[in-house]
């Protein structure tokens, strides 16, 4: 559990009496590979912080054709933000990769946290507004760059993740 407390006190510092109330808020679970955490059309309950392994955030389109939004490895967050924030059914799937050790932290708990440690609220919020930068500038590529010239910057853009999908011949789904 030390990586997700890892990862929040890279921009909010917390207490000791913090992190464990933070510790008794998340749950830790382990799936296998091809896992489905959430499906379309469910409401998303939790933030996804990834200990280990490998998840991707996707939808299938009409004609049954998955676009893929989002991976997420080892330290990062992942979700249906949409659903997790309207508490409306979303239009993701979120899938295991790689056999993985996910923290879950319900949309319940991350309210009460907010109200326990306010910097929480900050802390997601950069998260945010991060996710809303890179979804943007994914977006202006998607309209302004070849398939090639895209799959170029994400390979640049995420190295370790190119790696652990060559290594586990798991290229070919992000192609």
């Amino acid at each position: 559990m030390a990586l997700i407390l890892d990862n929040i006190s890279k921009i909010v510092s917390l207490s000791d009496k913090e992190n464990a109330l933070i510790l008794s808020k998340i749950e830790a679970r382990e799936y296998k590979s091809k896992t489905i955490l959430l499906q379309a059309g469910e409401i998303c309950k939790h933030s996804c912080f990834v200990n280990s392994g490998i998840l991707r955030s996707f939808n299938i389109n009409d004609n049954i054709v998955e676009h893929v939004l989002h991976f997420a490895c080892e330290g990062w967050w992942i979700g249906d933000m949409f659903s997790l924030l309207s508490q409306k059914p979303g239009d993701l799937f979120i899938e295991v990769l790689e056999d993985a050790e996910v923290v879950l932290l319900s949309k319940e708990n991350q309210d009460d946290l907010y109200h326990q440690i306010p910097k929480l609220e900050r802390f997601f919020r950069i998260l945010t507004e991060n996710s809303l930068v890179a979804h943007q500038e994914r977006l202006m590529d998607n309209l302004s760059l070849s398939a090639e010239e895209r799959f170029e910057k994400f390979c640049l853009k995420y190295p370790t993740l190119i790696q652990k999908y060559h290594k586990n011949k798991l290229l070919p789904t992000l192609v």
